[in-house]
């Protein structure tokens, strides 16, 4: 048996063993996204130019920290 058809069978095993719903049913959903995780998406060309703009942030130093950014958020929130 290959490491892979190890994995799946070690796999099955423990998923026949679970009783909690919740639990399954939140491992069918990470499963389920997990396929689609593999298609190919078609960017636009409004994304692209994002991604664009971000990569030459990064290159130029335009960044913030999480937390300045947690503190910024905060701030606006609090003004509304």
């Amino acid at each position: 048996m290959t490491t892979v058809d190890k994995i799946r069978s070690g796999l099955i095993d423990k998923i026949l063993t679970i009783k909690n719903k919740d639990f399954l049913v939140a491992l069918d959903n990470l499963i389920s996204a997990s396929s689609v995780d593999s298609e190919i998406v078609e960017l636009t060309a409004e994304q692209k130019e994002m991604l664009e703009m971000s990569e030459a942030d990064i290159k130029n130093g335009r960044l913030i920290s999480q937390e300045a950014m947690d503190t910024r958020n905060l701030e606006w929130l609090n003004g509304l």
